[in-house]
């Protein structure tokens, strides 16, 4: 039978090698009294040292030492200072095969050990087909087998063996979901799934590829499309059911599978396995379409408001000229008044000398007019979007299963009025907050007043929908709140959870520490003793922080990169995946197993990192040509692999040992980059004036202070940046390591400076207009006096106390990953009518911002750490700019998932530079330190691994031949 490869010799040698650092020796070979008792018992020294091997090797890593295994000089130093005998006395051991078998022999009987054979194998055998369904990975299924053996005492068969075990029961597990899926599908249904493979849906494509493709939409024509293939859905009738007890990960696997066959394929694929994967994608595009629905309408009101805000600009532009004139002869005739007034004549001649009183009613009917255009809000304008909202409202309303809270029944009850069509003498208006705007427009405007109100009906829906008033059904973006939120008793056995249980012991806490910074403060306030600042008159000024580098620093720097080897990209991605197999990463979608042609999968990577696309990198490369590296990409690269690909970079640039001159890996900085598009911006909502009218996406990126980037998202450019900052920190393994976390002003709300507070990270903002922001106190009259100016207002307890467990529910949720951060974050931060729970959250960042700005104003030094954590975030925007040559620097993918690899490569390929970098700089101190000159840490602090001038970039992209 051909052997089943399903692990890379990297991974077996993570299972089967004998362990060498001293972390894992003191760990696994510390041998006990016991132990070595038994061990003495052996007469001669190279068989105590052999038993006490043979030992070691089946409690870890499980198996039995080959005949002639070589074993590393660490192992058998560490053994031999504990059995008193040294590294030789190994030499002799087994010189009769007997020896080894009588004493694995005494070892099965003393310790219990069994080989993996009879009912233990089958026991085990059995647990391995029940573990495989919930394996998310070829490797995750070993491991688990591995360690299943290790606590069963059973010595570990050959990795062969495992290898073959674990596909087999991998695959069983595939055709059992399979089979369950298919199975609760009846004839007919099987028959209209696959009537889509052969379906014409015109434009020469078939029903199935017709229906995956959508993204969301930028206007009503957009919005049409997608409502069509939900319409389809919807037809089918396929509920959820059928997903039932199968496990999350498979059917994510199951939909990419149908995501990235052709129909024609997918037709040549057994009948349970296709089936099922035509149910998993009928399932889930109707929930993912359903929710580009809703984004797309977000987005058409964002369009209509803004349009309606340029209509009142414009009216109050066209108005400056009349306004000036009539200013004019105002004065005029006011002039003419006040004349005739002092010299006691008769006004009527003034006024007739003036132009008239005609004139005079002209002039105030005009300034009437103006009065109105100059104070008229937008939502004067809005109903100029009604038509594009009745092209397609109505029926969006009628196919979207919308759930509400019971505060949102009333905007539900209205929506349904539009989704019916219905014409209605009195339109209800209970759905409006009270004095809000929109009452004043709908009770004066008689003409379009039912279009008016229907776009007012429009509008809170969007806001709905971004707060979670109301829901849809089955959406992981506008699913129900509450549903996502963990159970109390889960938040409580959360660990990462760095507050109390109960509300009055963080109030204690944290009124007292409030109280001795605002002395602190106060203290330093009148003895004009603030660092880089001071208080005068109840106004705080803050001095700009200036730079701290050595002079030397610029020579070294100089000289370290001077010694760094000239290097083509090529050259240095095969260099870095020799050293830590990343490409280990991008396994297929389908049978879990490691891309096996490397150089391809790196032409993949490279593609995207440098923005070059598939079709230029073939035309630049010696290896592939378009359509070997478009299988490659579309069978092994995604999210989840680009992801565990950066993350092994990013450990294995840390362990380096020129990574702990720029720190411990425990401070972070966040920051958001821009990248300029070619689609229509303004249509779809990604133009930010801070980047001028050019439409763009950003990459928000997290960056530790050992400069590896850990973690990077595409966002919309218009949207703010706080909310992306707990993704970051939650969502990777290094994220969850940071201490200390540095952002700019875009990343601080209120909302963060709770949350980072209540997972035990230290939010460190540089706030811009620090001098502007208030203090809130839980006792303001107890306020010394040198900083009553800065006070804000007073902390409201009593809603703290009310919602302390639902807040605790909300970092669970987030540690939980049941919900991204940046999800739960912007719908506390989205409606103006905000619910408890988000208000509770602002009042919590309100002291811990109170108690930030203190700590930041009294000490200079977390000053200086976050202006160094950010100066390196934003060093990494240079090396980005640089390596992004191909389209000009333009993202030009018109999918979200496109862009997202756009960015991800981008970021994978600036993790591998720095790691090369990292290395190499290292090999060039210790060149340094050889030719007899200084290198000092502080001076090693200021070096970064982000240069790339010694890095051939462009040209032909060859590979050597291996």
């Amino acid at each position: 039978m051909p052997r089943r490869n399903i692990l890379t010799d990297r991974q077996r040698a993570v299972f089967f090698d004998l362990p060498t650092d001293q972390a894992a020796l003191l760990r696994h070979y510390t041998l006990a009294d016991d132990d070595l008792e038994i061990i003495r018992a052996r007469r001669r020294s190279h068989n105590r040292f052999g038993f006490a091997l043979q030992l070691c090797a089946l409690r870890y890593p499980g198996r039995l030492l080959a005949p002639g295994e070589v074993i590393p000089e660490a192992v058998t130093r560490f053994l031999a200072a504990q059995l008193g005998l040294g590294p030789d006395d190994l030499a002799d051991y087994a010189a009769r095969e007997e020896t080894r078998r009588e004493h694995l022999a005494a070892l099965r009987e003393v310790y219990g050990y069994k080989m993996f054979t009879g009912r233990g194998s089958r026991d085990l055998k059995v647990w391995l087909e029940d573990a495989a369904e919930t394996a998310r990975s070829n490797e995750d299924l070993a491991r688990c087998f591995v360690e299943q053996c290790r606590a069963t005492q059973t010595i570990l068969p050959g990795i062969t063996v495992i290898e073959r075990l674990c596909a087999d029961a991998l695959v069983a597990a595939e055709r059992r979901v399979e089979a369950r899926i298919s199975g609760r599908l009846d004839n007919e249904m099987g028959n209209r799934l696959d009537a889509l493979l052969t379906e014409d849906a015109g434009g020469s494509v078939t029903r199935f590829v017709w229906l995956r493709q959508f993204e969301v939409g930028q206007n009503s024509a957009d919005i049409g499309r997608l409502l069509d293939r939900l319409e389809f859905l919807q037809a089918l009738a396929l509920g959820r059911g059928i997903l039932a007890d199968v496990p999350s990960h498979r059917v994510t696997r199951l939909r990419r599978q149908g995501e990235r066959y052709f129909a024609g394929d997918l037709r040549d694929i057994s009948g349970e396995r296709r089936l099922a994967i035509l149910a998993v994608c009928a399932v889930e595009w109707r929930s993912a379409i359903a929710d580009a629905v809703v984004e797309t309408h977000d987005r058409i009101v964002g369009k209509t408001w803004r349009e309606a805000k340029s209509r009142c600009e414009a009216r109050a532009d066209d108005a400056k000229a009349a306004l000036k004139e009539t200013l004019q002869a105002f004065s005029t005739l006011g002039s003419a008044l006040l004349e005739a007034h002092e010299d006691q004549a008769p006004l009527d001649e003034a006024v007739l000398n003036a132009g008239g009183w005609s004139s005079l009613k002209g002039l105030v009917a005009t300034a009437a007019q103006l009065t109105d255009t100059l104070a008229a809000d937008p939502l004067a304008h809005v109903v100029h979007g009604y038509h594009r909202f009745r092209r397609y409202s109505p029926r969006m309303l009628r196919l979207l299963d919308i759930q509400a809270a019971p505060v949102a029944v009333p905007l539900l009850e209205a929506a349904g009025i539009i989704a019916r069509a219905e014409t209605k003498v009195t339109l209800p208006l209970t759905f409006l907050r009270r004095g809000s705007k929109w009452q004043r427009h709908l009770n004066a405007d008689d003409v379009d007043g039912q279009r008016l109100w229907e776009v007012a009906v429009l509008f809170h829906l969007r806001e709905a929908f971004r707060s979670g008033d109301i829901w849809l059904t089955h959406s992981r973006r506008f699913g129900d709140l509450k549903d996502a939120l963990v159970p109390a008793e889960v938040a409580r056995t959360t660990p990462r959870l760095a507050m109390p249980f109960e509300p009055e012991a963080w109030l204690a806490d944290r009124k007292a520490r409030m109280s001795d910074a605002l002395r602190r403060l106060a203290r330093a306030a009148k003895a004009g003793a603030i660092p880089g600042g001071s208080i005068e008159d109840g106004v705080l000024k803050i001095d700009r922080l200036t730079a701290a580098v050595p002079e030397e620093a610029e020579a070294v720097v100089l000289d370290l990169y001077g010694r760094l080897p000239g290097i083509r990209i090529t050259d240095l991605l095969l260099e870095v995946d020799d050293d830590i197999g990343f490409t280990e990463a991008f396994t297929h979608l389908r049978t879990g197993v490691p891309c096996t042609d490397r150089v391809g999968l790196l032409n993949v990577l490279l593609a995207e990192g440098l923005n070059l696309g598939l079709s230029k990198m073939a035309g630049a490369t010696n290896s592939h040509d378009y359509f070997q590296l478009s299988r490659l990409s579309r069978w092994h690269v995604e999210s989840e692999a680009m992801a565990r690909a950066l993350a092994m970079v990013i450990e294995g640039q840390s362990s380096l040992p020129m990574a702990r001159f720029w720190g411990a890996g425990d401070t972070a900085s966040s920051d958001g980059q821009f990248f300029p598009t070619t689609r229509q911006g303004e249509a779809m909502n990604l133009i930010n004036a801070k980047y001028g009218h050019e439409p763009g996406l950003k990459a928000y990126t997290h960056v530790s202070d050992q400069f590896g980037p850990f973690a990077t998202q595409t966002i919309p450019a218009t949207v703010n940046e706080a909310p992306y900052i707990l993704d970051g920190l939650l969502m990777t393994d290094a994220g969850q390591k940071i201490r200390e976390q540095y952002a700019d002003t875009g990343g601080f709300t209120d909302h963060v400076f709770a949350v980072t507070a209540l997972l035990g990270f230290q939010f460190i903002p540089r706030i811009r207009d620090l001098p502007s922001k208030r203090l809130y106190l839980f006792d303001p009259a107890a306020c010394p006096k040198e900083l009553k100016g800065l006070i804000g207002g007073k902390v409201k307890e009593p809603l703290i106390t009310s919602n302390w467990p639902d807040i605790l529910r909300s970092a669970a949720t987030m540690v939980a990953g049941a919900m991204p951060p940046s999800q739960l974050l912007r719908k506390f931060a989205a409606y103006p009518r905000q619910h408890e729970l988000a208000v509770a959250l602002r009042e919590i960042g309100r002291v811990e911002r109170t108690l930030f700005i203190i700590d930041w104003l009294l000490d200079a030094d977390m000053q200086r750490r976050a202006q160094i954590g950010l100066n390196k975030g934003e060093a990494h925007h240079a090396l980005k700019n640089a390596l992004r040559i191909g389209r000009q620097g333009e993202i030009r993918d018109r999918t979200t998932e496109g862009q997202h690899f756009r960015m991800a490569g981008l970021n994978l390929l600036a993790a591998i530079i720095i790691y090369w970098n990292t290395k190499h700089l290292g090999n060039a101190v210790t060149q340094r330190q050889h030719d007899g000159l200084d290198c000092p840490a502080e001076l090693l602090a200021h070096i970064s691994p982000l240069g790339w001038a010694h890095i051939l970039l462009t040209g032909e992209y060859r590979w050597p031949k291996r």
